[in-house]
Order: C-alpha cells, then sequence, then structure tokens
C-alpha cells in the first residue's frame, strides 16, 4: 500500500505552551520555528506516523529577559540541547479524535507523552493544493524532563508551576 507524506504548513500553524506564573495566572509561549511530518496510509489518518521538531533557541514568551532565561541552562540549555523532538509510537481512534502516544525529548530525556489530536478537516487550497489540519493539546510534568528550577514565594506556593498545557494549530500539506 502507497503511503501519503504531509509537511508542514508553518505560515498556517502555531505551538504554544501555557504554563502558571506565581500560581495566580497563566503564561504562554510559542516555538516561532518547527517542523513536523505525517506519514499516513490514506486521508483518514487512521494509521500514521508523526515526526516533529523544535528549534528551542525560538522559543518566545514576549519577554526577552525571560525568554533569555528559558533557554539558559536553568531550564533548556539551549546551547547544549537545541532541539526539542516528538516520534509518535501508536496512534489510536478516540470518538472523532486520536490519542497520539510517543517520545518527546526535552534537554536530552525522552519521555512517553499523549496528546490528542482533533482533525479539523481535508480540504483543498485555491492553488490545488490538498491540506489537512489538527488541533493539538496536552499535558506535561517539567520535572519529568529535568527542568526543575523554581523559586518559593514568602506567601506559600512556588514562582512556575510543574504542569505545562502544550496547545497546536498544525495544518499539513499533502506531498506529491
Amino acid at each position: 500500500m502507497a503511503t501519503i507524506k504531509w509537511s508542514l504548513d508553518p505560515s498556517h500553524s502555531e505551538l504554544q505552551f501555557k504554563v502558571k506564573h506565581l500560581m495566580i495566572s497563566t503564561v504562554t509561549g510559542d516555538f516561532k520555528s518547527f517542523s513536523a511530518d505525517l506519514i499516513s496510509d490514506d486521508e483518514n489518518f487512521e494509521n500514521i506516523q508523526v515526526d516533529f521538531k523544535a528549534d528551542m533557541s525560538s522559543i518566545d514568551t514576549r519577554n526577552q529577559d525571560r525568554d533569555n532565561h528559558l533557554k539558559s541552562g536553568d531550564f533548556f540549555d539551549v546551547e547544549k540541547y537545541p532541539e526539542m523532538t516528538f516520534k509518535s509510537t501508536s496512534v489510536t481512534k478516540d470518538d472523532d479524535d486520536f490519542v497520539v502516544t510517543g517520545d518527546l525529548t526535552i534537554k536530552g530525556t525522552t519521555k512517553e507523552v499523549k496528546l490528542k489530536a482533533e482533525l479539523g478537516g481535508v480540504n483543498t487550497d485555491p492553488w490545488g493544493n490538498t491540506k489537512a489540519g489538527f488541533t493539538i493539546n496536552g499535558k506535561i510534568n517539567r520535572g519529568d524532563f529535568g527542568l526543575t528550577w523554581n523559586a518559593a514565594l514568602e506567601t506559600g506556593g512556588v514562582m512556575v508551576s510543574d504542569e505545562v498545557k502544550i496547545l497546536g494549530e498544525l495544518q499539513f500539506v499533502k506531498q506529491a
């Protein structure tokens, strides 16, 4: 059976993370540079493989000092670990959505994670390109990946929560 390759359309995609700050509000960041490929048996995506990479130096939280701290050894240590990767190990159907299980590698540590993926649909653009859109979401514990920097607050609690939410709007282009 022939397979179909789908490549990320970066101009129509975004990948964000959200983390609690001071235990009272949420800070949102994103990665400006990332790539992904899907290999599928058909356009129903019943059997797919996912391969994803993000350039850790492209992290953006709209605060240069915070971005520099995140790039430092306290967090991602981007000079030593320039990429974050995800490679699927299984994809299962969950009603109309998918559960994508795979190996996420951050800062040299690989852990299995599960992400929920909702297929937005498949459509053809005005130039004849077949495109597929997905919304993804999930959660990870940053400590599982060696991202343990924190500061205790005088009023109790910590500066940065352990839970990190992952959100993505991803559009892929079917390759010839």
